[in-house]
């Protein structure tokens, strides 16, 4: 049976509204094009060990795109003092968040909080970063950048740029958009629940979000 092409769109659009009802028209014409169009890809996957559940191989893709990506933005960030893209990081979250305290910056950085206060002493220490007691709860600490520390900012932030678009440089602008458009929920989602996930066991938190979505 020949199925009418009008009523096939619109039956692919009633899909995908489904699935992403915050998706506009435009949003609906990228992901129709990305799936009409597989591009083949030469090289070695994921290292030569590819997954056979889907979920763990785009998790695995992901995961080696953001290694390779910390990797090119430590050479990126060689010589302006810096030298990880997670400082790089902190510093804008301050920047952006006006003296914040101290915790907010680390967890919103999805640091532990050792580790976090690890690489705040760092930056103090380096002279890009103050720590202040906050006048309204004296327990808390705040922080600010240093003119130092809003330099570097400036300084880092076009070779930040400039590995982003170079490690994506392949990729059509509507392709990355799609990825954005798909991938957002996710990253959201998983943002707000983490702290409370910290400290409960894998099983209870495996059962909550399953069971959530069923």
């Amino acid at each position: 049976m020949v199925v009418n092409k009008t009523v096939e769109l619109v039956n692919a659009w009633a899909r995908y509204e489904a699935k992403y009802p915050g998706g506009d028209v435009a949003d609906f014409c990228r992901y129709y094009l990305a799936h009409q169009d597989v591009k083949e890809v030469k090289g070695t996957l994921v290292g030569g060990v590819v997954p056979n559940i889907t979920d763990s191989l785009l998790l695995k893709i992901m995961g080696r795109i953001s290694k390779l990506n910390m990797q090119y933005a430590s050479k990126a960030l060689s010589g302006t003092g810096l030298g990880q893209i997670e400082e790089f990081g902190i510093l804008v979250h301050i920047k952006q968040n006006v003296n914040p305290r101290k915790t907010d910056v680390i967890y919103a950085s999805l640091l532990e909080l050792s580790s976090g206060s690890d690489m705040l002493k760092r930056l103090q220490k380096r002279g890009f970063v103050r720590e202040y007691v906050d006048e309204d709860d004296r327990r808390s600490k705040r922080l600010a950048l240093t003119a130092k520390g809003e330099t570097a900012v400036d300084q880092c932030h076009q070779r930040i740029v400039q590995n982003a678009r170079m490690l994506l440089h392949d990729l059509d602008d509507a392709d990355k958009k799609l990825c954005i458009q798909i991938l957002k929920g996710v990253e959201v989602k998983f943002s707000r629940l983490w702290p409370e996930h910290k400290g409960k066991p894998f099983p209870e938190v495996y059962t909550s979000i399953v069971n959530s979505a069923t």
